[in-house]
């Protein structure tokens, strides 16, 4: 049965504006097992906003929280030593590899060997890489994958998955065959949901394909509408079922939130999801 968590970028504004008084707000509606987003880590080595280890933990304590997990960006093998040094102290299990762009097969496969490189400075802390997708991960390189390249080139002991459904679905895969394929390799699963009404517009990956088109920020973030991200449970996706193969056929810990846009105040959001993800089976929070 996995544990409900969530990903601090789901309420970065709110971080942006009060990132304590957040974080207890976060566990006050039952989020009590959390991802921390730090983009900025060649910056600040912890969990981004300027908290420190020490605050870190008396805030865990106050809240009865845990920091499980981290998206650390960016990842630099040679510049990971206070990072690591930070998340040890706090208790850190998994590091995350938000997202990355590849031009083409030569760069996945170096890409690749960082990956490698930096599970191992990991493994050395006693924590575990994984790698987060989106869509573009999908596009072919020849006969495979940037996503299937990345997997077959990096050790499987060193690099996991975190497998967000959502950005599996947009890039014309199936989330559970995907659980099913790589299974105890997915550590993590990150989950969002899919607004009704723009099922016209699901596939990002198509057009990609087509052109064989190079995907950098610039090009994920034209291709990618606010209006398409929705509350758990109140899209199109098979939550349960997502839930369900996870909990058959991998290692994942945790089912994590993560809300990338919203129509709503980024709390009520949550909130929401929340309500939603009590109605599941397999799931506990």
């Amino acid at each position: 049965m996995m544990k409900v968590g969530i990903q601090l970028y789901s309420v970065r504004n709110h971080m942006a504006e009060n990132p304590m008084d957040t974080i207890r707000k976060v566990a006050n509606e039952g989020y009590r097992y959390i991802e921390v987003a730090n983009h900025n880590a060649d910056k600040d080595a912890g969990v981004g906003f300027g908290i420190s280890a020490e605050e870190t933990k008396a805030l865990l304590k106050e809240t009865g929280a845990q920091i499980f997990s981290a998206h650390i960006f960016p990842l630099d093998p040679a510049q990971m030593t206070p990072i690591l040094e930070f998340h040890k102290e706090i208790g850190t299990k998994y590091f995350v590899q938000p997202m990355d762009f590849y031009k083409d097969k030569d760069e996945t496969l170096r890409k690749a060997e960082m990956l490698n490189k930096v599970g191992e400075r990991c493994k050395e802390y006693g924590m575990q890489l994984l790698y987060h997708n989106h869509f573009h991960e999908f596009q072919h390189f020849g006969d495979e994958t940037i996503f299937e390249l990345l997997m077959k080139h990096t050790d499987p002991e060193l690099v996991k998955i975190e497998l967000d459904t959502y950005w599996t679905t947009r890039g014309q895969q199936d989330p559970v065959e995907l659980l099913k394929k790589y299974g105890k390799r997915v550590c993590l699963v990150h989950q969002k949901d899919f607004t009704k009404g723009y099922e016209a517009e699901r596939d990002l990956l198509a057009s990609v394909e087509a052109t064989n088109d190079y995907v950098d920020m610039d090009r994920f973030n034209r291709d990618v509408k606010p209006e398409t991200f929705t509350e758990i449970g109140t899209g199109i996706m098979d939550i349960q079922s997502i839930i369900d193969a996870a909990n058959t056929y991998c290692a994942s810990e945790a089912i994590v939130l993560e809300q990338d846009y919203s129509q709503h105040d980024e709390l009520e959001s949550i909130r929401i999801s929340m309500e939603s993800f009590k109605r599941f089976k397999g799931v506990e929070w």
